[in-house]
C-alpha cells in the first residue's frame, strides 16, 4: 500500500470509514464489520475512521474489540463535537474546553486505548471561539491522550484561525466526483499553503458513485440517505447520468465505476498544487474492502483525468449533500 503525509502523520494512500458498521445504512453486522476491518489491515488499509456520534457510542467499541491485539498496525482517527445522548437524540454541537476533555477520555476508555492518533473536532460549534477547542486539543496532544489534532468541514479561515493554536494535520471534508466543492471554497488551497493534509470523506458520494443504486428503493427503508437531497426525485435522475457517464469509462478501463471514483480523489493528491489527500471510503462488507483497496493499484493518466473532469465536472451533482446544511463549512 502506498502512503501518504497528512501534515507530520504517514498514513496508507486509502483508509476505512467505519461509520456504517454501526448506523446509518441500514443492517448492522458486528461479526461481518470486525472481519472487514480485519481485513483491511492485513491488505495495509490501516488508516481507520470513527466518531463518538457513530451508533451513538457503539461504533468507537466496535473498532476498539476489532484492533484489539493489532493497535500498532493502526493509525487511529476519532472525532467528537456532535453531541449525542445514550438514546441517540442529538444534543447539539459541543466545543466547548472542558467537552473537548471529557469527549476524549470516554472515547479513550470505548476504544481501549491509551491514545487517539488524530482527533477532530467533528462540527465547528460556533458559539465558541475555536481558539478556546483548539486550545483544549493541544492540551490533549500536551497530555499524551492524542498525537494529532484535525478538523471537519471547516472554513479556511476557521482552520488558520485553528492552527494558529494547535498545528491541524488535517483536515476532513466530503470530496468526490460529485462534491468537488473543496477546490472551489478555499479549503485544498488553504490546506495545500499551511502543510495540512486533506482526508475526503464519502469518496463513492455515499455509495452512488458506483452505478448500483438505480431508484431510492435500493435503499433499506432505514438509510439514512432516503432523506439525501441527492437521492431525491429530479435530482435523482440527473445525478445517475452523471455516474454512467463516468462508468462508461471505468468500462473501458476494466474496473468498477467505485474504483474510477476512488482513483480520481487518491490521483488529486499533490496535484495542481493541492495537498496530500486520502479518501477513506465506507463499507461494512469485505466484499467492498476488496474492491475499493484494489483502487490504489489503478494508474490515471492525463487523458483519463481529463475525460473524467469533463464528464463529472465541478458543480454538475445536483441537491445539497445533505437536508440541512447549517453545521457545514463554518
Amino acid at each position: 500500500m502506498q502512503t501518504r503525509t497528512l501534515g507530520s502523520l504517514p498514513v496508507p494512500a486509502q483508509g476505512l470509514g467505519c461509520m456504517g458498521m454501526s448506523e446509518f445504512y441500514g443492517t448492522a453486522d458486528q461479526a461481518e464489520a470486525e472481519r472487514t476491518i480485519a481485513r483491511a489491515l492485513d491488505l495495509g488499509v490501516t488508516f481507520l475512521d470513527t466518531a463518538d456520534m457513530y451508533g451513538p457510542f457503539t461504533n468507537e467499541r466496535l473498532v476498539g474489540q476489532a484492533i484489539a491485539g493489532r493497535r500498532d498496525e493502526v493509525v487511529l482517527a476519532t472525532k467528537f463535537g456532535n453531541e449525542r445522548g445514550e438514546d441517540g437524540g442529538f444534543l447539539g454541537i459541543n466545543g466547548r474546553p472542558e467537552y473537548v476533555h471529557r469527549a476524549c477520555d470516554a472515547s479513550l476508555q470505548r476504544l481501549g486505548v491509551d491514545v487517539i492518533d488524530l482527533y477532530y473536532q467533528h462540527r465547528v460549534d460556533t458559539t465558541v471561539p475555536v481558539e478556546d477547542t483548539w486550545g483544549a486539543l493541544r492540551e490533549l496532544v500536551e497530555a499524551g491522550k492524542i498525537r494529532y489534532a484535525g478538523i471537519s468541514e471547516a472554513a479556511p479561515d476557521t482552520i488558520r484561525r485553528a492552527h494558529a493554536v494547535q498545528p491541524v494535520t488535517a483536515v476532513q471534508t466530503e470530496y468526490s466526483l460529485w462534491t468537488r466543492d473543496p477546490e472551489d471554497d478555499g479549503v485544498l488551497a488553504t490546506c495545500a499553503e499551511l502543510g495540512i493534509g486533506f482526508v475526503a470523506y464519502s469518496p463513492i458520494g455515499r455509495g452512488f458513485l458506483s452505478g448500483q443504486i438505480r431508484s431510492i428503493d435500493d435503499l433499506d427503508r432505514r438509510d439514512f440517505r432516503r432523506h439525501n437531497p441527492r437521492f431525491q426525485g429530479e435530482a435523482f435522475a440527473q445525478n445517475l447520468a452523471l455516474v454512467d457517464r463516468a462508468r462508461e469509462i471505468a468500462d473501458e478501463k476494466g474496473v468498477t465505476a467505485s474504483q474510477l471514483a476512488l482513483a480520481w480523489v487518491m490521483a488529486q493528491s499533490d496535484r495542481g498544487g493541492n495537498p496530500a489527500v486520502v479518501p477513506i471510503p465506507g463499507t461494512k462488507r469485505v466484499s467492498y474492502l476488496e474492491e475499493n483497496a484494489a483502487a490504489t493499484e489503478i494508474a490515471l493518466s492525463d487523458e483519463d483525468l481529463a475525460r473524467i473532469d469533463a464528464a463529472a465536472p465541478a458543480g454538475a451533482a445536483v441537491g445539497n449533500r445533505y437536508p440541512d446544511m447549517s453545521s457545514v463549512h463554518r
